[in-house]
């Protein structure tokens, strides 16, 4: 999670509201589509948050792994995401939710599933990465991924296997030297913010499929320790381009680390050492920054087929407080990024976990988890999880953001994680995962759920 959870006008800005489509739009409404029945993937009892998700796309199984379980819990699905598994605990998370946390997953060319979180152990926090080599069956294999430096800082991690190498994985987490540098706004309802701090993307490589990694290695060592990024999604593309998303705050103090609200930056490298000068995606505003008390992962990274690449993310408006989710997209490896795309219509300063999966060619599925409805007025009626795709050539498919998650609309006072999760089984069909705070005897639990939306051709 970002941080541990301790409890102006654009050219070519979509500005259209619309209504809600709930269920299987008719087609003079769009796309059609239809969803499946929703599943409760967390069975186990205690609180269920910060759901990633994960494909395999020769065999259809879906993995989600999620905070919960004493520890990092994980459960798949056999079926494409229509039904889910017993969860099981990642092996090495044993213990709370307190010192494991950040859950990631990815899977191999070769089927091997690799889950990863964090963890603080003896005075360190650094990655933990779990291999499964039966398809997510059990968990035979660990590394822990101790830092060079004692009482370092470190926080969420992402995970990509190259498509063509099996055993070559690289991870890429918030990583700083220095802990105490490191201080949070914490939102009552939400996790923690960093208000300064030694905050650098690092990444690390493994080349035996997970079993030792390198040290870390910044990816702006001539800003390190305050280059100010952190929140890195991270993939590797068949012709071995590494992309990588971040979120970038200007650190205005090297002595105290105190730093400005955030843009996002996009670079990329082709062996994980060396990486190209960073390009901004979206333009320079202020009121198109991160401010520095957003709890939840900003940024989200998908490349499709032809290698397009989708980026996601939401901004806060320093002077009207709205919150704004975002779509951007390169037909040109991220040398250049289209004009910003409006997501979310509401004009409200709510919530918006933004995220994005590749569809077919030049198509990407974007989804956000808000505790507002997408309509004006806003009404702040609890967290439900939405889903809308867009296509390069014809921008939105659907006339209106589609409610993925029912009728189910999760308490606003319970935390549902700083992520969910999203995937694509096939070019017109995603799986969709996340947190949402229930009421069971009684008491506000956080849940894990998933659905399936599937569109027409």
């Amino acid at each position: 999670m970002k941080g541990w959870r301790i409890v102006s006008a654009l050219v070519g800005l979509a500005t259209a509201v619309s209504p809600l489509l709930t269920s299987t739009a008719a087609s003079a409404a769009g796309l059609s589509f239809s969803i499946s029945g929703i599943t409760t993937v967390s069975p186990c009892a205690g609180q269920n948050a910060e759901v990633l998700q994960a494909v395999d796309p020769r065999i259809g199984y879906v993995y989600e792994s999620w905070m919960g379980c004493k520890g990092i819990a994980f459960a798949r699905s056999i079926d494409g995401g229509q039904t889910f598994q017993t969860p099981i605990s990642v092996e090495g998370s044993i213990g709370s939710n307190v010192n494991a946390w950040d859950p990631a997953v990815t899977v191999g060319p070769d089927g091997t599933v690799y889950a990863a979180f964090m963890i603080a152990k003896n005075a360190n926090w650094y990655p933990v990465v779990a291999a499964s080599h039966d398809n997510g069956a059990s968990f035979d294999q660990v590394a822990f991924l101790n830092p060079p430096v004692h009482k370092n800082w470190g926080d969420r991690e992402f995970l990509a296997v190259d498509p063509n190498h099996a055993s070559i994985l690289y991870l890429t987490y918030d990583y700083g030297p220095e802990r105490t540098s490191v201080t949070f706004i914490c939102a009552a309802t939400g996790s923690c913010a960093f208000q300064t701090g030694d905050l650098n993307v690092a990444v690390q490589k493994s080349m035996d499929g997970g079993k030792t990694w390198s040290d870390p290695v910044p990816i702006q060592p001539g800003t390190f320790p305050a280059s100010g990024g952190d929140s890195a999604p991270i993939f590797v593309e068949p012709s071995g381009r590494i992309d990588l998303l971040y979120q970038g705050y200007t650190i205005t103090d090297t002595t105290t680390f105190a730093m400005s609200p955030a843009y996002t930056y996009y670079t990329s490298s082709f062996d994980g050492l060396h990486w190209a000068a960073p390009v901004r995606v979206g333009p320079q505003d202020p009121s198109l920054t991160m401010s520095l008390s957003e709890w939840w992962i900003d940024g989200s990274l998908a490349v499709d087929a032809s290698g397009n690449l989708y980026a996601t993310w939401d901004t806060q408006d320093p002077a009207t407080l709205q919150d704004t989710g975002w779509l951007s997209f390169s037909t040109n490896h991220g040398q250049t990024w289209s004009p910003l795309v409006q997501v979310t219509s509401d004009r409200d300063n709510g919530v918006h976990i933004m995220e994005v999966a590749a569809g077919a060619h030049g198509t990407v599925y974007v989804g956000w988890l808000s505790d507002y409805t997408p309509s004006n007025p806003a009404t702040q009626v609890g967290y439900a999880m939405y889903l809308r795709p867009y296509s390069i050539t014809k921008g939105w498919l659907t006339s209106a953001p589609i409610r993925a998650s029912g009728s189910i609309y999760g308490d606003v006072s319970t935390w549902p994680g700083d992520t969910f999760g999203i995937s694509t089984v096939s070019a017109n069909q995603v799986v969709l995962s996340w947190g949402s705070g229930v009421l069971v005897n009684n008491q506000f639990k956080s849940e894990i759920f998933s659905d399936v939306v599937t569109f027409g051709h």
